[in-house]
Formats: C-alpha cells, sequence, structure tokens
C-alpha cells in the first residue's frame, strides 16, 4: 500500500477523522505508478474501504466497483490481489452481505498462500478470524464454539506470521475474542491485557476498542458485572470515536446485556439507544449505497443503449435504410455458417444500376437518392425476411441468400415483360434460388412505375450478377462481380450466374 494510504488508515484508527479526510481528498486520484493490475486493485479497494469508514459510501462503492473489476480471483496468485479481497470483505460485511464477506475472505487467504508471503497471510487470517468471531456471537450457542474454534486456529497462525505492529495489534485482539468464546476466559485476559498495553503505548483507538470489549466480555463471564460495564462503555466510545459503525453495534448491544444483568434500566436504555443510533447509521448507509447502485444501474443501462444505437446506425446505410458494407461484413460470416451447418449452399446477388450516373445527371442528385431508395423497397420486397440486403456502394447492392430451400412468395415472380432471361435457368428449385430471385429482382426494376421519382427522364434498369457456393464472402463477391461484369458487356437490364464457387476453406466472412 502507499504510505500515505497507510497514514490514512493510522489516523481513522487513532480518531483523527478530520485529518484523515484531509489527507485522503490529496491521496485518493493517484495510482502507484507502473504498478501492475493487482496492485492497482488492491490500492482501490482498500481506499474503498477507507471511504466507507469515513462514510463517503458513494465514492467507496465507485472505488470498489473499479478494483473488482479488474480481480481475477480464480487465477489469482498475487499477494496484492489477497489483500484487495480482504478489503472487499470489509465492504460485504458492511453492507449486509454476510456470506459473501466470509467466502470472499476464505479465497483471500487460498491466494495469499499460494502467493506464499507470511505478512499477507496473517493479515487474510486476521480478517478471517475476526469476522468469524462475529458470526460465531450471533450463531446459536451450540453452534457457536465450534466457529470460534475455527476462528481462534485461524487468528493463532496468524499471529504465528505477522511482524507488523498494528496487524499483529489487531490478530491479538481478535484471538483474545476467540479464546474467550471457547471458554479460555484466562488466556483470553492475559491476551486482552497485552493488547490494550501496547495499543494505548501506539495510539490506535481500534485495537483499545476491541481489547476493552474483550476485557468486558471476560468479566462478564467471571461474573464482575461492575468492572464489565465499565470496560464496555470505554470500548463504545472508542468506537464512536473511531466511526465504526460494526464495532458500534457490537460493543453497545453487549454493554445493554451487562446492564440488564445488573439491574441498571438506566444504563441498558443508554446502551440500546447506542445501538439503535448505530443501527441507524448502518441502514442509512445501506440506503445510500442501494441508491448510488440503483444511479450507476441506470448510467450503465443508458451507455449500453447508446453504444448499441452506435454499433446499429454505424451498420446502416442512411439513405436507403440497408445495411451497410460494414453491417453485411459483420453478419455474413454468421450466416454463410448457418448455411453450411444445414448442408446447404448460399447465394450472393450482386446488383448494379445501370446507367446511374445519367439519371443524376438528367434528374438530379435528389432524384437520384430517391431512385436508389425506390430500389432498396424493390429489394426488400423480392426478398425474404431472413435475407441479408445491403448497399454495398454507390449504385450497387448486395443480397446475401443464406438459405436455398425455395424462392421467396409475393409479388414480382414474372420477368419483365420482352426482358432478357436469366442465362442456364430453367425453373425454381433449391439449387437455383439465387438466379431465380435475381431475376425477380431485375424484373421489379424494369416494371416499376417511375413516374412519381423520375418524371420522363429514362427509368433505371438493373444487371445482376450471382453466384454460390461454400465460399467465404469476399470469394462469392468476387465471382458475382464476374458475372456482373458479364451481364454489363452482354447489354444490361439482365443476370448472369458464376459457375459454383469451390474452395476447401472454413466458411466464414472475408
Amino acid at each position: 500500500m502507499p504510505r500515505q494510504d497507510l497514514e490514512v488508515k493510522a489516523l481513522l484508527n487513532a480518531g483523527r477523522l478530520a485529518e484523515a479526510n484531509t489527507l485522503f481528498d490529496q491521496v485518493v486520484s493517484r495510482t502507484p505508478p507502473g504498478a501492475d493490475r493487482w496492485v492497482r486493485s488492491a490500492v482501490l479497494v482498500n481506499r474503498a474501504k477507507l471511504a466507507w469508514r469515513l462514510g463517503r459510501i458513494p465514492l467507496a462503492l465507485e472505488l470498489a466497483a473499479e478494483g473488482w473489476t479488474d480481480l481475477d480471483a480464480e487465477h489469482a496468485d498475487s499477494p496484492a490481489a489477497a489483500q484487495a479481497m480482504h478489503a472487499l470483505a470489509y465492504l460485504l460485511e458492511g453492507i449486509g452481505n454476510r456470506r459473501a464477506a466470509v467466502d470472499m475472505l476464505r479465497l483471500s487467504v487460498q491466494v495469499a498462500r499460494r502467493a506464499d508471503v507470511p505478512e499477507v497471510l496473517g493479515h487474510s487470517l486476521q480478517g478471517l478470524g475476526g469476522t468469524l468471531n462475529f458470526r460465531a456471537i450471533s450463531s446459536p450457542p451450540e453452534l457457536a464454539p465450534a466457529i470460534f474454534a475455527e476462528a481462534r486456529d485461524h487468528l493463532r497462525e496468524g499471529l504465528e506470521l505477522a511482524r507488523d505492529p498494528q496487524m499483529r495489534l489487531a490478530l491479538m485482539g481478535a484471538y483474545s475474542r476467540s479464546l474467550a468464546g471457547v471458554g479460555d476466559l484466562a488466556a483470553a485476559e492475559e491476551v486482552a491485557t497485552e493488547t490494550l498495553r501496547q495499543a494505548t503505548a501506539s495510539d490506535d483507538r481500534w485495537a483499545q476498542a476491541v481489547a476493552d470489549w474483550v476485557l468486558a466480555v471476560v468479566r462478564r463471564d467471571q461474573g464482575e458485572l461492575a468492572g464489565a460495564r465499565t470496560l464496555a462503555s470505554r470500548a463504545v466510545a472508542a468506537a464512536e470515536a473511531i466511526n465504526d459503525t460494526s464495532l458500534l453495534l457490537r460493543f453497545s448491544l453487549d454493554l445493554a446485556d451487562i446492564c440488564a444483568r445488573m439491574n441498571d434500566p438506566v444504563g441498558e436504555s443508554a446502551a440500546l439507544r447506542c445501538s439503535v443510533a448505530a443501527g441507524r447509521t448502518a441502514t442509512e448507509t445501506l440506503q445510500e449505497g442501494l441508491a448510488q447502485a440503483l444511479e450507476q444501474r441506470r448510467v450503465a443501462v443508458q451507455a449500453q443503449r447508446l453504444a448499441v444505437a452506435a454499433q446499429e446506425a454505424a451498420a446502416r446505410d442512411p439513405l436507403t435504410g440497408l445495411a451497410n458494407r460494414l453491417g453485411l461484413e459483420r453478419a455474413a460470416a454468421a450466416l454463410l455458417e448457418s448455411t453450411a451447418a444445414r448442408g446447404r449452399v448460399p447465394w450472393l446477388v450482386l446488383v448494379d444500376v445501370d446507367w446511374f450516373k445519367g439519371v443524376n445527371d438528367d434528374a438530379g442528385h435528389a432524384a437520384g437518392d430517391a431512385a436508389l431508395r425506390e430500389i432498396a423497397q424493390l429489394l426488400r420486397r423480392e426478398c425474404r425476411a431472413d435475407d441479408l440486403v445491403a448497399r454495398w456502394a454507390g449504385d450497387e447492392f448486395v443480397v446475401l441468400l443464406g438459405d436455398s430451400g425455395g424462392a421467396p412468395g409475393g409479388p414480382g415472380a414474372a420477368g419483365g415483360s420482352g426482358a432478357p432471361g436469366v442465362s442456364g435457368v430453367s425453373g425454381v428449385s433449391g439449387q437455383d434460388v439465387g438466379p431465380t430471385v435475381a431475376e425477380r429482382i431485375r424484373a421489379a426494376v424494369d416494371g416499376h412505375d417511375w413516374t412519381m421519382v423520375l418524371g420522363t427522364v429514362r427509368r433505371p434498369t438493373v444487371s445482376i450478377g450471382v453466384a454460390a457456393g461454400p465460399a467465404k464472402l469476399d470469394q462469392l463477391f468476387a465471382a458475382a462481380d464476374m458475372a456482373l461484369y458479364r451481364a454489363k458487356r452482354h447489354g444490361r437490364n439482365r443476370v448472369e450466374v458464376e459457375p459454383a464457387v469451390e474452395v476447401s476453406e472454413t466458411v466464414g466472412g472475408g
């Protein structure tokens, strides 16, 4: 962790919240130079934890989400990843997702073991053991001892590994509570007393609060209720000073229990009021976090919709509404592959408007654009719903027929009156659906009433090249282009078919 991040944590643990806030503002936008993704994730999530303790919930959620995104827990073997998971578990615990918090802490321990860094493993064991302590406290009495025993074992192992003084204090405090939980009150008192001595010397209010709490539990279980009440009151005051709501909730409830055993209704009422206030703070925190998450989800959905709309717009020709070249290339591979998977042969129909420059010159570009839109409508009408129709460029259109099972129905099936026929085609079957559709398109354009669009200007016709074969898009297009060239050379307003394209490569987009 960066040095200033650790300073913020130390200020928080000392109860110096204003100073912690000021320093946090200086460090929150900085990421260590050259940090890998594991370190960056750990820094971000630990800053989320600091922001949470400072009551800056929206910022905490934002930092946590960003750090979590970079965290590939299943394949992690970095000590930084283990630290990030530890901090994430704290946040999950804070928002009430307790099962997920324990699961994340167990994963943190596993990653720390793989990383083989003793100090980090000690940190992860402290988080797991401390959290299990709280689980044991809230569990049914018959289940609590086993959970405390597991926590004790984790914490004892952590103490054997950790060398950092602050981490050892955290481990000692949690370890003493697990000892009390399994009934070893003498050992619990000894460890908690030493924790309190060291915490007081280092001005660690967090460790002081935990030590006073454990000593209060020991005194309560020994029947020394007056001493227990004093110690529990100190623990509550320290938890308030360091702004740790989860500790405050636990400590105030134990204080209320001690006061109730002493028949001290005033003390019990005060402790319960403190507990209710802490609970209200926790609820408000959750509500604020939920509102922030909802807003972030709304923004994400809006951004997703805009991105989809942008992708669709990029793949669509604005003049005709057909797919453009990009849209055709994006969709062609899947269509060709699905056609091959069904054991059928795809057809590509390449349509070019005859003498279109003359139409533009005689009627104007606006009328030429209208003519292209009209041709696009005719293409849609003469093709099936699942055919891929696109404007390739200028006055060139492409139709990709993926299913050669039959020709479409509807108007325009007959060829244009007196128009040239389809070279080499007789009747309609799966083997000649491409030429048949091409002839329908040619006849529809040739027989269309162009008066409303072009007036008395020479009406447009189309020349069409057709190709088929288990080929890629660029290979089909090249073959159809050769057929189109023949159609132009042989007088235009006609359909020419290229022999089947035979390739051994895997079908896909070109």
